[in-house]
């Protein structure tokens, strides 16, 4: 998995819980995608009992650069719903 400088060094120190895996998962099968304004692309996601992480059900978004591969940034999104997009 391709990663900015930003997610290494900023977003996993910020976020120890995060797990590259996750946002692997997260991107090979989306529950959602949309473009930014920016060129970027957000991807969500639910993690499952599977993780063994206690966060099943727990919505995270995985932004990507525009080539839809370079993770950017993640986080979970309290906000987000199938639904609405």
């Amino acid at each position: 998995m391709k990663t900015t400088r930003y997610f290494e060094e900023q977003v996993l120190r910020k976020r120890p819980y995060l797990r590259r895996e996750w946002c692997a998962r997260i991107l090979a099968a989306p529950a959602a995608r949309e473009a930014q304004t920016d060129g970027r692309i957000r991807h969500w996601g639910y993690l499952t009992d599977a993780d063994g992480s206690g966060l099943a059900g727990k919505a995270l978004r995985v932004v990507t650069l525009a080539d839809g591969e370079t993770v950017h940034n993640a986080f979970f999104d309290r906000d987000f719903s199938k639904e609405r997009r």
